[in-house]
């Protein structure tokens, strides 16, 4: 499988993200943490159109990929939508959107939750775990767009982002 590039090569003879923290370095002090805040934008945006490009022919978008390799995650293959937005992070109103899209699709379906009476369970259908395996071949053949990184250097991003993530509250380690 070719590598999609997702988004149109710049094509700059410098690096645009380098230069600004040159000139933030002369005006404001530090720019070590606005290169990498930035850079990270940056690369969001690249990795985004790469799973966009590879998601597309299976017609799913990388938010509803997500959802169905949460749902074949789960053991039963089902899980109530609060707690699918819990673990996506995203609001209730756009776990109802994803689970419209993944319904009409015939990749998922809601059942009633026999625990809880108001509660609603997604449940994954045996399309929608074909799919999700089929996608996921795709995005793995690509390494998730990262495939220029080393696995050592992998996992010190993964480090250095978790670290992040802990500070701003995603979790506790306690």
């Amino acid at each position: 499988m070719a590598v999609p590039s997702g988004t149109d090569p710049l094509g700059l003879p410098f690096d645009p993200i380098e230069r600004a923290g040159e000139i933030w370095q002369r005006r404001f002090g530090e720019a070590g943490a606005m290169r990498v805040a930035t850079s990270v934008m940056r690369v969001q945006q690249i990795l985004l159109a790469r799973f966009d490009a590879v998601l597309r022919p299976h017609g799913l978008t990388f938010a509803r990929y997500e959802a169905l390799v949460l749902l074949a995650f789960a053991r039963s293959g089902e899980l109530p939508l609060k707690l699918m937005g819990e673990r996506l992070m995203v609001h209730p109103t756009s776990v109802t959107n994803i689970m419209d899209r993944l319904v009409a699709a015939g990749l998922a379906e809601r059942r009633p939750n026999p625990a809880d009476g108001r509660g609603v369970l997604a449940a994954l259908t045996p399309r929608g775990r074909e799919l999700a395996e089929a996608a996921t071949a795709d995005l793995m053949a690509i390494g998730f767009g990262l495939d220029g990184l080393s696995e050592g250097q992998l996992g010190e991003l993964f480090g250095g982002l978790r670290q992040v993530r802990l500070a701003a509250g995603d979790f506790d380690v306690t």
